[in-house]
């Protein structure tokens, strides 16, 4: 009886020894924190193959991986033979929440999920009631220190506390940030302008030789991206992803970088800004109906051009300042400006030519008032030759068609030249060459003194302005229209 009682205890004892040596861990576990109070367990193993921790308990599981914040598992990177990490990033782009052209920063909402294996965190589902997965408290593991290069300011949203760790020993976690990165906004095109935003991913001080990065590249998330994205005023068009070993401060390490294309939705800015404006436009070019004798088409053209500047101040607050082109939108706003105001200085011209006009037509009407009054009848007349006969004689007797020397020889056709008469012969020369200087002067400005030349030529001047006009803010348009559509170069 004693002899079977050795043999059997001897039994045990071997089957306790196998199990052992197949999970090393699992014997160090027991050693440690059981105390062999539960060694009992140990020797509970059926002949059927079952494992004795088949309790399906959590506490189980973490009892047999030996995860606790003080052990090496959140100290020391997890590898073997001095081997590199290798880290599996993936980036979701849930939301575009803002793209700040004045400060140049790009807020987004992305899912970041990262995966590495720990060699040391594995267990034979098998043994665990087939459990593939379990879920362990972030502190107990080590993490890598994974960064986006670009970003400004600290992730706002919460981190979660638990990390998902697999059978084979792949560690998964995930996390959700509010990224506010700074990108350089190109507003050349604005608003019709496509933006392109980089999410460079390293490590804070590991180098290549410890850890490297790879991108999980899937159409995947793009299509996922696209599904979920909420409508905001920029529409997200691609994802590009691209992986590249950089030097930094003198440390080689791999980067993953995730480029956002991105495409402003424009209605609403051509809308409430670049239709009104040519509204404006059309109104002054509706102005040249009215008429320039009053004051009516100045001040009218002077309110256009003033709510054209009210939405010059309004783009201003739109774009930065520290553009290096001059944005299509502004010199849009500059040409059609400048045209405005070419289309007040002509309005300006015609009306002091118009008003010209008026004033040498009442010069000319005062001035026939005037001889009208002085010698508009024979007692008038009479009384002017009276005075010059007292100064020079038979002046007022004089025929226009007759030169003084002719009607000298009628009054006195007997007597014989006097000085008085060689004097008149003089100027009588004189007048004639006068009269042919007065001639020519007289008949160059004879149009000019007509009634009404002013205003003809303020009526020439407002038709050819008007075709001007028309065909510069044709042109302007026009290219504005080619630039818009072609692509800009990165």
């Amino acid at each position: 009886m004693m002899l079977a009682g050795f043999f059997f205890l001897l039994l045990v004892t071997d089957g306790s020894t196998n199990n052992s040596s197949e999970h090393p861990n699992l014997q160090m576990n027991h050693e440690d924190d059981m105390n062999g109070t539960d060694m009992a367990d140990t020797n509970q193993r059926s002949e059927d193959g079952k494992s004795p921790y088949s309790s399906c308990s959590p506490l189980e599981m973490f009892k047999y991986l030996n995860l606790s914040k003080n052990r090496y598992h959140t100290m020391v990177r997890p590898s073997r033979d001095e081997s590199s990490t290798d880290i599996t990033l993936e980036v979701l782009l849930y939301a575009i929440l803002d793209v700040n052209e004045k400060d140049q920063q790009f807020v987004s909402y992305i899912w970041v999920i990262l995966r590495w294996q720990g060699p040391d965190i594995r267990w034979v589902p098998n043994d665990f009631c087939n459990i593939l997965w379990i879920y362990a408290p972030s502190s107990v593991l080590w993490r890598p220190d994974i960064t986006i290069e670009e970003m400004i300011e600290k992730n706002k949203v919460v981190e979660s506390p638990y990390l998902s760790l697999s059978y084979s020993g792949q560690v998964y976690t995930r996390t959700n940030m509010v990224v506010v990165t700074s990108c350089r906004i190109r507003v050349y095109k604005f608003p019709f302008d496509v933006q392109s935003c980089n999410l460079t991913f390293k490590s804070y001080i590991h180098t290549v030789d410890e850890i490297k990065l790879f991108a999980y590249d899937s159409k995947w998330n793009i299509k996922w991206s696209l599904l979920k994205m909420t409508q905001t005023e920029w529409l997200f068009t691609n994802l590009t992803i691209s992986r590249e070993t950089v030097v930094n401060f003198d440390m080689k390490q791999t980067v993953v970088v995730y480029t956002i294309s991105m495409k402003r939705r424009s209605a609403l800015y051509v809308a409430n800004f670049l239709v009104p404006i040519l509204f404006f436009l059309c109104l002054d070019l509706t102005s040249f109906l009215i008429s320039d004798s009053g004051g009516e088409k100045l001040s009218f053209k002077v309110t256009v051009l003033l709510a054209v500047t009210v939405m010059q101040l309004i783009l201003n607050e739109i774009l930065p300042s520290s553009s290096d082109r001059i944005p299509l939108v502004v010199i849009f706003c500059i040409g059609i400006f400048g045209l405005m105001m070419l289309s007040l200085l002509e309005t300006i011209v015609v009306m002091r030519l118009l008003e010209k006009d008026s004033a040498s037509q009442a010069n000319k009407a005062d001035e026939d008032q005037s001889l009208s009054e002085d010698c508009g009848d024979k007692v008038g007349k009479a009384n002017c030759c009276t005075e010059l006969k007292n100064r020079t004689p038979s002046v007022c007797n004089v025929s226009v068609d007759e030169t003084p020397s002719e009607q000298l020889s009628k009054e006195d056709n007997s007597s014989q030249p006097t000085e008085e008469f060689n004097a008149l012969e003089k100027i009588s020369g004189e007048l004639k060459e006068m009269e042919k200087t007065l001639t020519q002067v007289l008949h160059s400005t004879k149009e000019e003194g007509k009634p009404g030349y002013w205003t003809r030529v303020a009526k020439i001047v407002n038709i050819v302005f008007f075709f001007f006009y028309v065909t510069a803010v044709s042109v302007l348009l026009s290219v504005l229209f080619i630039l818009w559509n072609e692509p800009e170069e990165q």
